[in-house]
């Protein structure tokens, strides 16, 4: 999906430099319609018929978009998705988020029939390298999905945002949760290895959405005493594991 392209003495390809003054035009264009030779309209529409390559036709509309995003008055993901190479998107090594196979075919079909209704959510580790934040299955049918993959010619629609990666993990239990896909094991795991990072139950409970009862069922799920070191203890927590175990005799 790379194209070969001579590079100038600035750095930049033929192809980049094509492109830049096609986004020069777009911006010119836009301080005045009615005095411009040419609408944005009409310089999208010959760029275009100048670009036989799908991969100069996504750079352009990449790039058409971040200049948008630019000057745009929301400053929002959404408001720029841009497609990369599916190559360069990979999941991330904390989701808690599973779906059995017949709700990936219900996905498939879903994407099948109506298109990519949203994006793929992703951190930009580097230049080139997404990680997915959520959508790893929207994801995974672009890709491995042959027709999917086929219509999209390879490429993936994405969002990026900007956060640590502790951060990204409670966006993606947030994303999760919202939807109501979770599961319990996974989710303690990922609330020992935020509380590890030094949040206290009272962060865990504000990022994540949740009761501090589940936060602590989770810990003691999990098995580590270590994360119930900055825990203060009370009259409550012997009630608390009553209902824990009251539960567990349940199952």
């Amino acid at each position: 999906m790379t194209t070969n392209t001579d590079t100038n003495t600035n750095g930049s390809t033929d192809n980049e430099q094509a492109t830049l003054a096609d986004v020069g035009s777009l911006e010119k264009s836009s301080d005045d319609k009615e005095t411009d030779e040419k609408s944005i309209e009409e310089v999208i529409e010959d760029r275009f018929s100048e670009l036989d390559d799908v991969d100069e036709q996504v750079e352009f509309l990449n790039r058409a978009r971040e200049k948008l995003h630019e000057v745009s008055p929301f400053d929002e993901p959404v408001d720029l998705v841009q497609w990369v190479d599916g190559d360069e998107v990979e999941g991330n090594d904390y989701n808690p988020n599973e779906v059995a196979s017949p709700e990936m075919d219900l996905l498939h079909k879903s994407i099948k029939e109506d298109g990519y209704t949203q994006p793929i959510v992703t951190y930009e580790v580097d230049d080139n390298d997404y990680e997915v934040v959520d959508g790893f299955h929207r994801n995974l049918v672009g890709k491995e999905r042959d027709d999917i993959s086929d219509r999209l010619q390879g490429y993936l629609p994405v969002t990026v945002i900007d956060k640590s990666r502790d951060k990204r993990m409670s966006s993606t239990i947030r994303h999760n949760r919202a939807r109501g896909t979770h599961q319990i094991r996974d989710m303690s795991n990922l609330v020992a290895e935020l509380a590890e990072q030094g949040w206290d139950d009272e962060r865990i409970c504000e990022e994540l959405g949740m009761e501090l009862d589940e936060v602590l069922r989770l810990k003691q799920v999990s098995g580590l005493k270590e994360v119930f070191s900055g825990h203060e203890f009370s009259q409550s927590w012997t009630e608390y594991e009553n209902r824990m175990e009251s539960d567990t005799d349940d199952v």
